[in-house]
């Protein structure tokens, strides 16, 4: 029977894939979810304005479309457990806490830029909110489990936050339908 176990190939494990933010050029550490997230809402908006004054033959007011509104997006009930190990679930919480401050040594004082992954390359955002709760101590008083929920924003990739020129060309911006009207 050993003979047949050396024979037989192994079945290989699936490598679990971590979702992660990246932090754009380094300009923070890069915030690993400990648990994936079981669900990701994703939303965006259009702009449409209203001109009260000009109306149709049906009495409605005109409207134009004035734009797109970036993707949001939420990452909800991200689990970060340190039970096992005895040690503050902070030093994960202090490392997420650094996507809604300035980075430090920053001329721009803006927040960081994350390119969120997971398996593939979702959005490059930034952190417009984030929420936690320590919902585990130990008897010292030792916070070993938190709840996060973290609310993300995307930016263009071509014309990030903190860059001295815009990537965009006037040849290939679209007429504004504005002064079509």
């Amino acid at each position: 029977m050993a003979s047949q176990s050396i024979n037989s190939p192994q079945k290989r494990q699936p490598q679990l894939e971590k979702a992660k933010l990246k932090a754009y050029n380094g300009e923070a550490p890069d915030i690993d979810l400990m648990f994936n997230p079981s669900e990701i809402s994703f939303s965006r908006s259009n702009n449409w304005e209203e001109h009260t004054g000009n109306r149709g033959s049906t009495l409605l007011p005109k409207i134009n479309f004035s734009g797109v509104q970036p993707y949001r997006f939420d990452l909800k009930q991200i689990i970060y457990d340190t039970y096992e190990t005895k040690e503050s679930v902070m030093k994960y919480i202090n490392i997420i806490k650094k996507g809604v401050e300035t980075i430090e040594g920053s001329s721009d004082k803006r927040p960081p830029v994350y390119k969120f992954t997971w398996k593939d390359e979702y959005f490059y955002c930034v952190m417009t909110s984030l929420t936690y709760n320590l919902t585990m101590f130990l008897t010292d008083g030792t916070p070993v489990r938190a709840m996060v929920d973290i609310s993300l924003q995307e930016v263009d990739k071509n014309n990030l936050p903190g860059g001295t020129e815009s990537a965009s060309k006037a040849s290939d911006r679209q007429p504004d339908s504005r002064l079509d009207s």
